[in-house]
């Protein structure tokens, strides 16, 4: 069985330099925390991140963060994650729609634990059958999210995040 241990946090408190996961780009920089004012309007504090895999700067009102950002797992998490991943059992949904939608909205939640139960499900069917093309999107993605995290959780290269996770998923 899959656990789903992962909570978001109501609040976020972050600093400059600091690592963040955002559901959508992955792991971002906290690049800097200033005050600006935008044509006109009353100065606000903005983060600034910024997330290498895309090369995209995202700049957020701080109040703002901790609905589009979570801190990264912890190293501890990491490896129970991995080890969830190995002992997982669960089957795929043969109907691809109520499939896809519910693999959209795990991927969405920002819950490594919730993506990467996506991402056994369709190593899983790729091995039995040719992916639809939303399913082979959705498994590159959860893919890039999880060994992303995980390199940066474990202190890893990627390449040796990659590793692991093929090692969970192939048991």
């Amino acid at each position: 069985m899959f656990v789903f241990s992962f909570q978001r946090n109501a609040t976020i408190n972050i600093r400059k330099g600091e690592r963040v996961h955002h559901p959508q780009h992955g792991v971002g920089e906290i690049q800097s925390i200033e005050e600006r004012s935008f044509y006109g309007s009353a100065a606000a504090t903005y983060a600034e991140l910024y997330f290498e895999r895309e090369d995209l700067t995202l700049t957020l009102l701080k109040d703002d963060v901790a609905d589009s950002v979570r801190k990264l797992i912890s190293s501890t998490k990491a490896r129970q994650l991995l080890k969830e991943l190995k002992d997982w059992t669960g089957k795929p949904s043969k109907q691809w729609k109520a499939r896809a939608n519910a693999h959209q909205v795990a991927i969405e939640s920002g819950d490594p634990f919730a993506y990467a139960k996506v991402f056994k499900e369709l190593c899983q069917l790729e091995s039995k059958e040719t992916l639809r093309a939303g399913d082979r999107a959705h498994l590159k993605q959860t893919e890039e999210l999880l060994v992303e995290e995980l390199a940066n959780s474990l202190g890893k290269s990627r390449h040796q995040a990659q590793g692991m996770l093929e090692k969970a998923i192939t048991g």
